[in-house]
């Protein structure tokens, strides 16, 4: 076992210790907006209006809005709460600012690969579509094995991510509500199971209500914050971008922290690049694939732009005001206390359950294509939801290092090989943007 931790933690370390990845993502961010030409820019205003967009009758499959929720469900977890609590607490107020950035670039990433996605994704046999990055490894590159791998890859980073989020979550409540983790395990396994095991489109139906409603009541709280604190906000702002060039920072050493503090961050909780979004966007009965690409790039800003920063500005806030030296998920708590009161502990526990849910049941979502594209047979897609239950009460009762490990591990093989399709087809995405621009945009 030792042998086999070792192998693990040095093929992580050179993907996220050494930045491997993070360079990766980044320059594929600048290349896919250069080859766009800056898509997520200019066409914004038109993402805005496909989201509220009205579905057409009888479609087939989910909706465009429906996967834009699947998609920011996976996108919108922990790592906006305590993830975003990591990032400023090494990096200080400088890493959002280079957070907002990744972020500009990493939606032309996921408009790229959404965009190849639905250009080669399929029927589903049961009814709608499927796809992602197995599909166009398949499709249109001819190299199936990949798509194995990619699908393999997925799986491992999936069974560590249910027992982060659970871990997180009963930590949470233990410390909010005093319940022990095992009885708030219980509970996540129970509800998560009551949905897994529901009619095929209730992961959908959930997702659908709860997205919208979830970051609503986050960022409605964190603006009247913001309001409480107006006339701190240009101190605030200052602050941020002083720290992101700051001089002191670059003298003293610390300027590349503060950098790949806010870019690993952007990076980790938007996922462009990974390929689990596509799996999403494929989905959705569309009748063009650069709208669905364009949702999903908008996706990138709420997750980012918006609940990523919404976390940054309630401990930026804070600061000074609360006692030094915390950290995680108990140091967001007690900003939420200071700012609001001591239901603060409570509405920060709450939150996250919220926020992993919906990541539990994106990502079981996710794994429905993938699946399918291993072995076609519904006795296998059962097979998971067990697995996934399994999963979810193991990390919750106990933390397994090596397990969260491998998650990062799963995902940074995973976004490798889903590149490894997207970039050689990348000139699909942008010939069906050409085609989108003349025949929507320009009329």
């Amino acid at each position: 076992m030792n042998f086999f931790e070792s192998i693990v933690n040095f093929v992580n370390n050179i993907m996220w210790n050494k930045n491997l990845l993070v360079v990766i993502l980044v320059v594929s961010g600048i290349i896919f907006t250069v080859k766009t030409k800056g898509v997520q820019f200019r066409l914004f205003g038109h993402m805005i209006s496909l989201i509220t967009e009205k579905t057409k009758k009888n479609r087939e499959g989910i909706s465009s809005f429906q996967a834009f929720c699947i998609s920011t469900a996976s996108r919108v977890g922990v790592g906006n709460l305590a993830g975003v609590v990591a990032a400023v607490s090494v990096g200080g107020p400088g890493s959002v600012f280079w957070m907002w950035i990744v972020a500009l670039l990493s939606s032309a990433t996921a408009f790229v690969e959404s965009t190849i996605a639905l250009i080669y994704r399929e029927k589903d046999p049961q009814g709608g579509y499927r796809g992602g990055a197995p599909y166009f490894l398949t499709k249109g590159l001819n190299k199936r094995w990949l798509g194995v791998l990619f699908v393999i890859f997925a799986l491992i980073c999936w069974a560590g991510v249910f027992q982060i989020i659970s871990n997180s979550v009963t930590e949470s409540f233990n410390t909010a509500f005093g319940i022990n983790t095992k009885t708030t395990s219980i509970v996540i396994v129970v509800l998560a199971a009551a949905v897994l095991f529901g009619r095929r489109d209730k992961i959908v139906k959930v997702l659908d209500k709860m997205v919208p409603a979830m970051a609503a009541i986050y960022l409605i709280v964190v603006i009247f914050i913001i309001v409480k604190n107006i006339t701190l906000i240009p101190a605030t702002l200052k602050d941020i971008f002083e720290h992101a060039f700051g001089i002191k920072q670059f003298l003293g050493g610390t300027f590349g922290t503060v950098v790949m503090q806010g870019v690993k961050r952007g990076l980790f909780s938007n996922e462009a690049g990974s390929g689990s979004a596509p799996c999403a966007a494929a989905a959705a009965d569309i009748d063009h694939p650069v709208k669905q690409g364009l949702v999903q790039a908008l996706g990138v800003f709420v997750d980012t732009i918006l609940i990523c920063s919404a976390t940054a500005f309630v401990i930026l806030l804070s600061r000074g005001d609360i006692p030094e030296g915390l950290g995680g998920m108990t140091l967001l708590q007690e900003s939420f206390r200071y700012q609001v009161g001591n239901w603060g502990v409570i509405f920060t526990a709450v939150i996250l359950f919220l926020f992993s849910f919906s990541t539990i049941l994106g990502v079981s979502f996710y794994a429905k294509p993938n699946l399918a594209f291993l072995y076609d047979k519904p006795w296998l897609q059962e097979a998971f939801k067990v697995f996934t239950l399994v999963m979810l009460f193991v990390g919750g009762v106990r933390q397994n290092f090596l397990v969260w490990n491998l998650a990062d591990l799963g995902l940074g093989l995973m976004t490798i090989v889903n590149l490894m399709g997207v970039y050689p087809l990348t000139y699909k995405a942008v010939e069906s943007l050409k085609e989108y621009e003349k025949e929507y945009i320009k009329k």
